[in-house]
């Protein structure tokens, strides 16, 4: 069940020319509303999926300024988020909060620990302005999904997102971990069928949110797995539009 409306909580913007555009024509080809926006091309793929494998990381900026002008102009279609560098001080993110809806961190990209004070630093930030704060973990001491629980427990006001279904294609263990955290939700991209039907039980459809790692992933590939598994339309609501509304603070009808 994939009627509209539909809100796609993680597509990223590569600061590359006419990126917008494209974005917003996949957006009318999958017949998607609105979409959080995150930065992208902040590292090469061939590190990155070399980083995932054996360990690493880099210390580049995301191009902030480049969401945050995408977004722009879009009557509030694109939704931006800020994607922080843990090697810079926090006040980078705090002097910038107020323009965007909430906050990512990837252990993935720039190595450093879930429960590091750069990055609790960070999360506060978050917590002060309000913001939901997306997380990439990582089979890793220090970014794995328990870290994420632990975090979550010292932030218990703060929410946040799991993203990519876990760690991996079948990652039930996630599930495991935060089904008694109710401030951690999860994202779907890039997980099996199983996972997202198991999330769907597990976890309830308030928290299970809807997203599709574009350009990476296509948002047709993320849009046919619940349409597989025979997502009601309630629980569809919930997971493609509601909450990520509760989350940015914004009322639906």
């Amino acid at each position: 069940m994939t009627a509209r409306p539909i809100l796609d909580f993680h597509m990223r913007l590569a600061p590359r020319e006419g990126a917008r555009a494209r974005l917003l024509s996949t957006m009318d080809e999958c017949g998607l509303d609105r979409a959080v926006v995150c930065a992208g091309g902040t590292i090469d793929l061939d590190r990155l999926s070399c980083q995932l494998i054996e360990g690493g990381h880099v210390e580049t900026d995301p191009d902030n300024d480049a969401v945050l002008a995408a977004c722009e102009g879009t009557d509030g279609r694109l939704v931006p988020f800020y994607f922080a560098n843990p090697h810079q001080a926090c006040d980078v993110y705090r002097d910038r909060a107020a323009g965007f809806r909430g906050l990512e961190i990837s252990p993935a990209v720039h190595g450093i620990a879930l429960l590091d004070p750069s990055v609790t630093a960070l999360v506060s930030v978050a917590e002060s302005f309000g913001h939901p704060v997306y997380v990439v973990c990582l089979a890793r001491q220090g970014a794995g999904v328990a870290d994420l629980v632990t975090l979550a427990r010292r932030f218990p006001a703060v929410n946040f997102v799991l993203g990519h279904s876990g760690i991996g294609n079948i990652d039930f263990y996630a599930l495991s971990l935060i089904a008694d955290e109710p401030n951690i939700l999860l994202e779907t991209s890039g997980g099996y069928t199983c996972v997202a039907e198991a999330a769907l039980r597990r976890l309830g459809a308030d928290r299970v949110m809807f997203g599709s790692e574009h350009p990476l992933q296509h948002p047709t590939v993320e849009l046919a797995k619940f349409r597989a598994i025979g997502t009601t339309p309630d629980q569809w609501r919930l997971v493609a539009w509601d909450n990520a509304h509760r989350l940015l603070g914004e009322e639906q009808p």
